[in-house]
């Protein structure tokens, strides 16, 4: 009898749940919303429901599952199992998360930090296949790592490591404040949204230059997103072009400090944003390798993740692997 994997990614608006195969397919999954401003109780709840939701739906029995992987935003022990308090789940502070979903059905079950889970979702399924020495980044909302050496992820003392979105490159930017408390993380000037907001920023200046994302979103710059600078920079749009080679910089010379720390075989980066493509790749390589000490800078590939849109399923998944 084949034996199945249930991955679960619980994020801060939606849970994705899916069933993924011995030979790495995904099978079947749902997505329900979090639920998260109603409290622990209820989005616990929403957890609990998208597991039974694809043992009934695909009639398995619990004998055929060989575990239940989770991966929640940090902090987190992934050892113990526990979510400790993130910020975008309110209420949540403490949760045995990993005892709670075996007690409830049977199956063993793992916690893991979302951008570590997805780090090892690369390695098995995804552009890292075939390395076993990695640097994972997720650039979207926030900017999240994984950290993989000799095939294993780092977890460092107490399993915090891996928080590469909150090391500082620019600690007196004005602008820079992060949600952490810290000011000039790279998660503060080369996110999502704080892209946006630099682009913004310079739309608001009495001198600002014409440009499409204002047509585009037909004159509410509240409107905004990283997809509607991406694709008026597709077009050619000047101030569109210049905020993502912006973007691209401030992440190589980030890259460049990782480098220097880690020395890794490949770097592989994912989330929303990595969807502008070669444009913003480009510019990463060409910041990176300016901001490195190591000769070697220019054999590490900086390639776009392979598991996009079910990373984070993969990526629970892959605890069991």
């Amino acid at each position: 009898m084949e034996k199945y994997i249930i991955g679960v990614d619980v994020g801060g608006t939606k849970i994705a749940a899916g069933i993924i195969t011995s030979d790495g397919k995904l099978k079947d999954s749902v997505v329900l919303p979090t639920l998260a401003d109603k409290g622990q109780d209820v989005s616990l709840k929403q957890v609990f429901a998208s597991i039974e939701d694809l043992l009934s739906k695909n009639k398995l029995d619990k004998s055929s599952i060989k575990g239940i992987g989770v991966c929640a935003p940090g902090p987190l022990d992934p050892r113990v199992g526990i979510v400790h308090n993130p910020p975008n789940l309110p209420g949540w502070r403490e949760v045995p998360l990993a005892k709670l979903v075996k007690e409830r059905f049977g199956i063993d079950t793992k916690v893991e930090n979302d951008a570590n889970a997805a780090a090892v979702a690369e390695m098995v399924w995804g552009a890292a296949k075939g390395y076993k020495n990695i640097f994972y980044v997720t650039v979207s909302t926030g900017i999240g790592t994984g950290i993989i050496i000799g095939g294993k992820l780092y977890h460092g003392n107490r399993g915090q490591a891996g928080e590469g979105g909150h090391v500082v490159i620019n600690y007196d930017d004005e602008h820079g404040k992060c949600g952490c408390g810290n000011r000039g993380c790279i998660e503060a000037l080369a996110s999502g949204p704080y892209t946006v907001k630099r682009l913004k920023r310079e739309l608001e200046v009495p001198s600002a230059v014409k440009s499409l994302v204002v047509e585009m979103v037909d004159g509410d710059l509240n409107k905004i997103t990283m997809e509607t600078i991406a694709s008026a920079a597709a077009k050619g749009d000047e101030l569109a072009l210049r905020t993502i080679k912006q973007e691209g910089n401030l992440l190589g010379i980030w890259l460049g400090s990782m480098i220097n720390l880690l020395d890794p075989e490949i770097i592989v980066i994912g989330g929303g944003v990595s969807f502008i493509g070669d444009l913003l790749f480009d510019e990463i390589r060409k910041s990176t390798h300016k901001h490195t000490i190591n000769v070697f800078a220019d054999k590490i590939p900086i390639v776009p993740a392979k598991l996009k849109k079910n990373v984070g399923i993969f990526g629970a998944a892959s605890i069991f692997v």
